[in-house]
């Protein structure tokens, strides 16, 4: 296979005219160009796009790490951050990790073989300990509060969010207020957790852990709550639930059954996704798209870590 100085010396001409032919180069006369293109084509020479990367010290390449890719929230999040890529002439690498922490490694070792120029992680299953051996080797941003580490992140606060949104219940008449989340370990769902003590604590009502509902990720997981409340003695009046899809499975499942909405069951979701809009669904509205537009932007900024808090709005409507 021809090589460059290969092409080069086929079109009688310097490595560099061949370089800047190659890189689009305006200043090469219109022969010199014709010629080291037909070489080119005569001899099918292919650019060593790796050699091109070392050359710019950059890929162009940037990893996004996410649990799952059939999930609306991970997909609004990845949305965001191509529409940014597209914009900069950037493409990504997409980690699916089903929460494994080895498929995670796998993404920061990329990082750390410059195969990627940074490394966004949407919702992370490593510890920190882990992660701190890869902040050397490039921009590593973050979907969580990150503040107080060698990391990027842009970030709602999730414990002032979910406290909130069980006042809100709590101030509609509801004092027997359960919560589903998708996982029990996480950052985000330590935060969830905490808030929902204290805000018991505040309004002196008793901790039941019959109500709270874990592996909470699509709209089947709704309609198995909602059977799992059909057989409690005590059951909970409302729920807040970290899903707009899980809350939809319930909605639907609930009709069926014959449980109103919201006077027999309450129900608050998470995100604002179509789903919620389409069936009026009171829930918190997480700007996913920006959120992703902004971890792109910390990504390729490499000049200094930053972190953002993202601002989270309660939108009522007819669901509680």
């Amino acid at each position: 296979m021809a090589n460059i100085k290969d092409i080069a010396k086929i079109a009688g001409v310097s490595v560099t005219t061949v370089s800047r032919v190659l890189n689009h180069h305006p200043y090469v006369s219109k022969e010199k160009k014709e010629a080291v293109l037909q070489a080119m084509e005569e001899y099918n020479y292919q650019r060593n796009i790796n050699a091109v990367h070392l050359s710019k010290g950059k890929t162009f390449l940037i990893g996004v790490v996410i649990p799952f890719t059939n999930h609306p929230y991970f997909g609004l999040l990845v949305e965001g951050i191509a529409k940014e890529a597209v914009k900069y002439n950037y493409k990504l690498v997409l980690f699916q990790t089903n929460y494994e922490v080895v498929r995670e490694i796998e993404a920061l070792e990329m990082l750390q073989h410059k195969q990627i120029d940074a490394l966004i992680i949407c919702s992370r299953s490593c510890g920190w300990d882990v992660i701190d051996e890869y902040v050397e080797y490039g921009p590593i941003i973050f979907c969580e509060d990150s503040r107080g580490r060698n990391v990027s992140s842009t970030f709602i606060d999730h414990y002032k969010c979910f406290y909130n949104a069980l006042e809100f219940l709590y101030d509609k008449g509801h004092q027997k207020i359960g919560y589903c989340v998708g996982r029990k370990s996480g950052t985000n769902s330590k935060q969830r957790e905490k808030a929902y003590r204290d805000f018991l604590d505040k309004a002196h009502l008793s901790f039941d852990p019959d109500y709270i509902f874990y592996e909470c990720l699509k709209f089947e997981d709704g309609v198995k709550v909602v059977q799992q409340l059909t057989r409690m003695d005590n059951p909970p009046t409302a729920l807040l639930v970290t899903s707009d899809i899980v809350a939809a499975g319930m909605i639907t499942y609930c009709k069926e059954k014959g449980i109103l909405i919201p006077d027999d069951l309450a129900i608050m979701g998470f995100d604002n996704q179509p789903v919620a809009k389409i069936m009026h669904i009171t829930t918190l509205e997480i700007p996913l798209v920006e959120i992703g537009e902004k971890l792109f932007l910390q990504a390729i900024d490499s000049r200094s870590n930053s972190h953002e808090e993202i601002n989270v709005k309660l939108i009522e409507r007819q669901t509680v």
